[in-house]
C-alpha cells in the first residue's frame, strides 16, 4: 500500500496528501532554486521531518514513563551546499518544559537520537542537535 501522492502542480509546487488520512500540503521550490519559496521546500520538509521523528519517538517514551514533555517544540535550521545541491547540515534545538527530572532527560535524549529518520540521513551531513531542559 502506497504512503502518499505527490502530484506536480506546475510552478515547482507540488501538492502532497497522506493517504491513509487524507491530510494534504503543498511544497514550493525555495527562492535560491527558481522558486518562489511560498511554503516548505522538499529539503524543509526533510530536516523538519528529523525533529518531527525526535519528538514523536521521545512523546511515545515520555508517555511510558509518565513524563510530561507536552509544549515541546524544536527549531530547525537547514543549511544546503552545492556540486550537488544537497543538504549539509540540520541543526535541532529542542526546547522542554520544566519539570522533567535528570534520569527521565537522558532517556528521552538517548530516544531522541535513536529516531528513525537520524538513522535514515546520509552520513555526511552533519547534524548537531541540542536539547534545552525547561
Amino acid at each position: 500500500m502506497s504512503t502518499s501522492k505527490v502530484t506536480y502542480l506546475g510552478n515547482l509546487r507540488t501538492e502532497n496528501q497522506h493517504l491513509q488520512s487524507g491530510n494534504k500540503f503543498i511544497t514550493d521550490a525555495p527562492i535560491d532554486n527558481n522558486g518562489k519559496g511560498e511554503a516548505f521546500s522538499p529539503t524543509d520538509t526533510v530536516a523538519t521531518g528529523l525533529a518531527n521523528c525526535m519528538i514523536t519517538v521521545m512523546g511515545i517514551k515520555a508517555n511510558d514513563m509518565q513524563v510530561n514533555m507536552d509544549g515541546t517544540t524544536a527549531m530547525v535550521t537547514k543549511t544546503m551546499a552545492a556540486d550537488p545541491r544537497r543538504i549539509s547540515k540540520i541543526e535541532v534545538v529542542l526546547n522542554f518544559p520544566a519539570g522533567i527530572d535528570d534520569r527521565s532527560r537522558k532517556i528521552l535524549e538517548n530516544t531522541g537520537r535513536t529516531c528513525p529518520v537520524l538513522y535514515s540521513l546520509h552520513p555526511e551531513i552533519e547534524k548537531l542537535i541540542e536539547f534545552n531542559w525547561g
